[in-house]
């Protein structure tokens, strides 16, 4: 099937190529360097957001002198196709981007006139970093994990010294604590202080059970895992002098890795901490108080957008992020869309939208359970293997009977401002008929309006080739997970 076939970009929002750099308000030497801290698979679970039992004081005095954000959301619960997203400051689905992994061995580019984040900056004269080499035992992971080919290199360097020598910059920094796998496995014992499982909070579609307490407490050690290395970040900083003319802005790549969370299109897979810190020394631009929490809706893209402005670059017309701050601050988001099509073997279609109050969402096959099959995650999530297992004794409550249920609502609505946890669906209330109706015109709309390419299939090979893939090594590694899980039932 030819590229043309398989994506279709609407004149309405790639007619034009991107704009050419304006002319920066400061000279090259005097622009603000602009420094990306992106914690993977990372929810607002900080100690300034309100959550017991962790510890994050170097987040936390960030935010004091920031800006911290309570409604921001990527595009893409995800992190290929989020990081898509935001690379480019466009909606995944526009670009081709949207399905988890994909593109990665058939040469697939990115359609006319977008492009990465920092190619507009090296334009711009902009020095652009993935740091991977960091400092004496802390690594970047230098994840970049897009939905593209790019030709070149995206980054001029991987190496935190040449930054001192090398201004203006664009850098990332990614950490991978809170991504399961051996950061987390160990991150307790990286940290003075670890979380009480019997103290923990947890959302109450979770059972509450040692299993899940235990695996709640161990995400919790790898956000303070994760400050502790931001604080290593901001120490460099002002060790070599960057501190008083680099903009931090700290996120995570989408919501936490944990069931109904990551891959999923609700706050808990979308919504991310987000901290802005404009450094004193620098005239802050207009709309930027420091030490203020804010609660303007945010799209990660927007940020792609804030930085092009912050390093003078005029955003392209075209471009769907929006400017946050400045002369040339777009409005306010009125929504905020987030999308969900195939991750890994696991095929669904969803869509949604945030208002300050309310999250809609909209399964396209809601015939597919919430447990259907993915290997990655019944390898990694020990509570998925305790939710089938207490649904066999009929020991679930409704809200974790919704996750193991043989098929999913075709329409959900959540009131945010009283049920938080977005367990009770709003979506068949004549109560709420207005706002259902009001809220499915908008996901309508967003998807005709950005030429949504989750309308078109993939080729029926790239999913066998996900469903045949390490097979046997994954059936072996599930098998263990769900063992594990049985005997602490068992045995508790």
């Amino acid at each position: 099937m030819s590229s043309s076939a398989t994506i279709r970009i609407g004149a309405c929002v790639l007619a034009a190529a991107a704009a050419a750099s304006m002319p920066p308000h400061l000279p090259a030497a005097e622009r603000p360097n602009v420094l990306w801290i992106i914690g993977e698979d990372l929810g607002p679970e900080l100690a300034c957001y309100g959550t017991p039992e962790v510890r994050t004081p170097h987040l936390d005095d960030l935010a004091k002198r920031g800006v911290r954000f309570t409604r921001a959301f990527t595009t893409a619960p995800v992190c290929s196709a989020s990081r898509s997203a935001f690379i480019t400051g466009m909606y995944q689905t526009t670009i081709g981007a949207h399905n988890h992994r994909s593109h990665r061995d058939d040469g697939y580019r990115l359609p006319e006139g977008v492009r990465i984040i920092t190619d507009r900056l090296r334009d711009a004269g902009y020095f652009t970093a993935n740091v991977t080499d960091l400092a004496q035992g802390v690594k970047g992971t230098g994840k970049t994990d897009w939905n593209f080919h790019v030709a070149g290199r995206p980054f001029d360097s991987a190496d935190w010294d040449d930054l001192k020598t090398h201004q203006p910059f664009y850098a990332q920094v990614n950490f991978p604590e809170t991504h399961r796998g051996g950061a987390w496995d160990s991150a307790h014992q990286r940290i003075p202080h670890t979380a009480d499982p019997a103290k923990v909070v947890i959302p109450p579609y979770y059972p509450d059970h040692p299993v899940t307490r235990n695996d709640w407490a161990q995400y919790l050690n790898t956000v303070m895992a994760l400050d502790a290395k931001v604080g290593l970040v901001l120490k460099k900083l002002r060790e070599d002098g960057l501190a008083d003319n680099t903009v931090v802005i700290f996120m995570g790549d989408h919501g936490r890795a944990m069931v109904r969370g990551k891959q999923w299109c609700y706050d808990s897979g979308l919504r991310v901490p987000l901290i802005i810190y404009w450094p004193e020394k620098l005239e802050a631009p207009q709309g930027y108080d420091a030490g203020r929490v804010s609660g303007r809706l945010i799209e990660a893209i927007d940020l792609t957008a804030t930085t092009l402005d912050i390093a003078g670059i005029e955003k392209p017309p075209r471009m769907q992020g929006r400017v946050l701050f400045g002369p040339r601050a777009d409005p306010p988001r009125e929504y905020a869309f987030g999308a969900r099509d195939r991750c890994d073997e696991t095929v669904f279609r969803i869509r949604t939208v945030r208002t300050p109050r309310y999250r809609y969402i909209r399964n396209v096959l809601p015939e597919r359970p919430f447990l259907q099959q993915n290997r990655y995650k019944e390898r990694q999530y020990p509570v998925i293997h305790l939710l089938r297992m207490l649904d066999k004794r009929g020991e679930l409550t409704p809200a974790q009977a919704f996750l193991t249920a043989p098929r999913r609502p075709a329409e959900e609505l959540y009131d945010l401002e009283h049920d938080p946890w977005e367990i009770h669906n709003l979506a068949e209330s004549p109560e709420h008929r207005k706002v259902l109706t009001d809220l499915r015109a908008a996901v309508m709309d967003w998807i005709e309006r950005t030429d949504d390419q989750g309308r078109f299939p993939e080729p029926p090979e790239v999913l066998r080739k996900w469903q045949d893939d390490r097979k046997a090594e994954d059936d072996a590694a599930i098998a263990r997970r769900r063992r594990e899980v049985e005997w602490q039932v068992e045995n508790q």
